[in-house]
């Protein structure tokens, strides 16, 4: 009876000359080291979400002058690490110009932000279009009825008691963030809610805009809402389609 012959030249044979398993090849290496990534950029969106909402709580604008800037880019590295689309980032990176703008107290700079989340909205309908089913189920239907229904009236109670200049910027703005929520339906659950949430958080500015009375601490839901909108609206959009949306 002969005894093994070691492994001569194997570069995977181990001390005793027995052959070791092979190493996993380097491409799910890359993968697996990718999804960790982001996972922590996951984690790095939920600690600066809970940092700016704590910080929007206690009432402290140097906490969310600090942190509102870092949100949608941590969510955006989530997206890029996960394999999301180009469309999705570009929505993100859309979302965070409008919060940097919305910073600045100041009207021109509102405009400017509401235009740099209008043109995210465009870059959700584009998603929406390419990955959702292409028209909402009975349920969806009579939600985005609901939408218009909503917006013909929010916009007439609002109209008078918005500054002049803000009335048309808005009205238009609101249409096409109620087009956004609508399209939404069409890629499941999880995206109609954010559309939802996200109507409702632009709804609340709206309110305040017009000097309606406010709930107390009313940038914290204003915040939490959106932040809420935008982190499904991203999940909805990765998880469709998988390799098409890749794109």
């Amino acid at each position: 009876m002969t005894r093994p012959t070691p492994a001569v030249g194997n570069r995977s044979a181990g001390r005793n000359g027995w052959a070791q398993p092979p190493a996993p090849p380097a491409g799910n290496q890359a993968s697996a080291r990718r999804e960790r990534q982001a996972r922590w950029a996951l984690v790095a969106f939920g600690l600066v979400t809970l940092g700016d909402l704590a910080g929007v709580a206690a009432g402290s604008d140097l906490a969310h002058t600090a942190l509102k800037p870092l949100l949608m880019p941590a969510l955006a590295l989530y997206v890029v690490l996960s394999g999301g689309p180009r469309l999705l980032v570009a929505a993100l990176a859309f979302g965070w110009g409008g919060d940097t703008l919305l910073l600045a107290d100041a009207d021109p700079a509102f405009l400017a932000g509401m235009a740099s989340f209008a043109a995210g909205h465009v870059c959700y309908l584009a998603l929406f279009r390419r990955h959702g089913s292409g028209h909402p189920r009975a349920r969806g239907a009579a939600l985005v009825l609901a939408y218009g229904v909503a917006l013909g009236v929010t916009v007439a109670l609002l109209w008078p008691d918005l500054p002049a200049d803000m009335r048309i910027p808005v009205a238009g703005y609101s249409l096409l963030l109620t087009a956004m929520a609508g399209g939404a339906t069409t890629l499941g659950l999880t995206a109609a809610t954010g559309g939802a949430l996200f109507l409702l958080s632009d709804t609340l500015i709206a309110t305040d805009v017009a000097d309606w009375p406010q709930a107390p601490r009313p940038d914290f839901w204003i915040m939490l809402t959106y932040l809420a909108a935008q982190a499904l609206l991203a999940r909805s959009v990765l998880t469709s389609g998988s390799a098409v949306a890749r794109r």
